[in-house]
């Protein structure tokens, strides 16, 4: 895996990681009683966000460091989720 592949992981796995944890504690607008006219009373009034994003980044060096060890030791490769099996063979195979 080169360089460039593990940094777009980490930051494909971070940022769905982030829109999971984004809702969790979420306070509104209209659960603390500061609805303010002209704004949705289901408008974040607390929403953690440093926090949110401390906890995306430590979730995703544990989910990344685990996809990237199985990727670079080969324990699953592309040909392992080969379902239909519409890739050839192996070289080591056709032989």
């Amino acid at each position: 895996m080169s360089i460039a592949s593990a940094i777009v992981l980490f930051m494909v796995i971070w940022f769905l990681t982030f829109l999971i944890v984004l809702p969790i504690r979420i306070q509104t607008r209209g659960e603390a009683g500061r609805v303010v006219p002209g704004t949705h009373s289901g408008s974040p009034e607390r929403h953690h966000l440093k926090r949110k994003i401390w906890i995306a980044t430590g979730v995703t060096v544990v989910l990344w460091a685990v996809i990237f060890a199985i990727v670079v030791t080969g324990t699953v490769t592309v040909r392992d989720v080969d379902f239909f099996h519409r890739m050839n063979p192996p070289a080591a195979e056709r032989n």
